[in-house]
């Protein structure tokens, strides 16, 4: 079984600027994190290989990270960004994909939550940008909370030849309590075939300091029970996960939330399901597990 953590990040804020990591509560995370120090954490917790996914609205993060697959293979795939209402995305995902490593372009995203406009993904522009992004046999990863869901399931809806998963299952706000908007529109965008959903970033949405598996379990379950085993990922959203919990808390956690799946279930969610929704190298993955044996 090749398992993946399908949501992680590596970020240098004396070399580039983050504006959403500017709030205060957000001090312990702005330093400097790289492939050196996930490693052995991805070691520990027996993950075969990562997905790096974009923390800033710049194709020279991109770039950077698609030549660090060249280094560290067992970084399996960029979930990289282009300016998806740019006239020239198409020619912006092939300069990507046609740069050393471009080849482990796997994705694209936007910080679709941070957007003042909640419609933004249905911006005929961005629609435009979404259908490239599926002709060019990318996966999109929808980083949206409850306010921008009814804006992504159309967005799926007009684009149903491409690929997309949801990213930390939407985010619910765990922490103020049960949302029934969230628990509606997911279920809803749940319906679409196209669509996956990560099981990650969940811990900061609770209580960071104070928080227990109980205050996860009924978002995790209608995750489960929306999506279905054959839809579900695996992520740990390292390192913006260490403001609730360490890595091998969340990776437990997780673990915890698909104890009623089979073994062949747990294979899927935790690295299957993966290589299907961003068509990763099978063979590449085969590989990597003889060089760990």
């Amino acid at each position: 079984m090749t398992v993946i953590d399908a949501h992680q990040h590596f970020w240098d804020p004396t070399r580039a600027s983050y504006p959403w990591m500017e709030a205060t509560e957000l001090a312990p995370i702005r330093r400097t994190f790289t492939p050196t120090d996930l490693r052995p954490l991805l070691d520990a917790a027996g993950i075969d290989g990562c997905l790096f996914v974009q923390c800033r609205h710049d194709e020279a993060e991109t770039e950077e990270q698609l030549a660090a697959t060249l280094t560290d293979p067992w970084i399996l795939g960029v979930v990289g960004w282009v300016d998806l209402e740019a006239v020239d995305v198409t020619e912006r995902i092939a300069r990507l994909r046609s740069m050393p490593g471009g080849n482990r372009l796997v994705g694209i995203r936007h910080i679709v939550h941070d957007e003042l406009d909640a419609a933004w993904l249905e911006r005929p522009a961005v629609i435009r940008g979404l259908r490239a992004v599926a002709a060019a046999g990318l996966t999109y990863d929808l980083l949206v909370r409850a306010r921008e869901l009814p804006a992504a399931i159309a967005a799926v809806r007009a684009v149903p030849e491409g690929r997309f998963v949801l990213d930390h299952a939407a985010k619910p706000p765990i922490a103020r309590g049960w949302d029934p908007a969230w628990a509606a529109l997911i279920t809803e965008l749940a319906n679409e075939p196209n669509v996956f959903c990560k099981l990650s970033g969940l811990v900061t949405e609770a209580h960071w300091t104070s928080w227990r598996f109980a205050d996860l379990e009924s978002a995790c379950r209608l995750a489960i029970e929306a999506f279905g085993s054959a839809r579900l990922l695996y992520g740990s959203d390292w390192p913006v996960c260490l403001l609730a919990a360490p890595y091998e808390v969340v990776k437990a956690t997780f673990d915890r939330a698909v104890t009623g799946l089979s073994q062949t279930e747990r294979a899927a969610v935790l690295g299957g399901n993966a290589i299907a929704a961003y068509k990763l190298d099978v063979n590449r993955h085969a590989a990597l597990n003889m060089e760990r044996k």
